[in-house]
C-alpha cells in the first residue's frame, strides 16, 4: 500500500508518464479498461469494509490498504498530503487517516484518478468535505457531488475523481489541499455495505473546478 506518485515526466493525447507504485516510470494509456469499468495498469487499492460492532476489526488490522467503518452509519476518514498510507485504519473507534498525494499538479487536470466499486449488499454513500480551521465551519459536497453506493451484476468501477479529489468552495470545486487553512476528509455513511473498494490510476481523466453546491454541517 505503500505506493508512490511522483512528477509528471509526460504529457500526451493517451499516454501519462507517472512514477507510480515501485517509483519507476509507468505509462498507461487513458483509453485502455478493463471489463470491470477500471483502467488497466498500476494502481493503489483502498478497500472500505463495513464491520458490525466491530467484529473483524483490531489494532493489528491498523496498516495495510484497509479501512474499517461502522456497517450501519457515519464515519470520518481525515485526508493528509503524502504518498498513499492508510495511517489509522479505525474508523469504527475514531476518525481514520488515509493519506494520498496532493491531486493538483498545475496542469489544470486533476493529476491522478480515483475509481470506486460496491462489492457486497447494502449501500453506502462518500462526500468529501472540509472545516476552515480559521472559522471552524464545516462543509461536504452535495447533490450529485455525493458518491452513492450500490452493487451491480457484476461490480463495475466508477470515476470518482470529480467528486472525491476536489471539494465545493464558495460554489466552485477546488482540489484537495489547495488551502492550508482546511482539514479536509471524506464522510462515509455506511448503510449495510461490507466492503466498497477504490483505486488510485496514474492517468488524468478530469479537468479541475466546475460549480457545485455543497451543504454546511453542523
Amino acid at each position: 500500500m505503500h505506493g508512490r506518485i511522483g512528477s509528471l515526466l509526460a504529457l500526451a493525447v493517451a499516454t501519462v508518464a507517472l512514477s507510480w507504485g515501485t517509483g519507476s516510470a509507468v505509462s498507461i494509456a487513458a483509453s485502455s479498461s478493463t471489463g470491470n469499468g477500471a483502467p488497466s495498469g498500476a494502481h493503489v487499492t483502498l478497500n472500505l469494509h463495513g464491520v458490525a460492532n466491530g467484529q473483524g476489526f483490531s489494532a493489528t488490522d491498523a496498516k495495510g490498504n484497509n479501512i474499517f467503518a461502522p456497517l450501519y452509519g457515519n464515519c470520518k476518514i481525515n485526508l493528509q498530503e503524502g504518498p498513499f498510507d492508510v495511517v489509522n485504519s479505525d474508523c469504527v473507534t475514531s476518525n481514520a487517516l488515509f493519506q494520498l498525494p496532493n491531486p493538483d499538479n498545475g496542469s489544470g487536470s486533476l493529476a491522478y484518478s480515483v475509481y470506486v466499486r460496491a462489492l457486497t449488499k447494502g449501500s453506502a454513500s462518500m462526500a468529501s468535505c472540509f472545516t476552515d480551521t480559521t472559522t471552524n465551519e464545516t462543509f461536504c459536497n452535495a447533490g450529485a457531488l455525493v458518491v452513492s453506493l450500490n452493487k451491480v451484476t457484476p461490480p463495475k468501477f466508477t470515476n470518482v475523481s470529480k467528486e472525491l479529489l476536489q471539494v465545493c468552495v464558495d460554489g466552485s470545486l477546488q482540489p484537495l489541499f489547495g488551502d492550508k487553512n482546511f482539514a479536509y476528509y471524506w464522510n462515509y455513511d455506511n448503510q449495510g455495505l461490507r466492503l466498497a473498494q477504490l483505486r488510485f490510476y496514474p492517468i488524468v481523466t478530469t479537468p479541475i473546478g466546475g460549480d457545485c453546491t455543497a451543504v454546511q454541517v453542523p
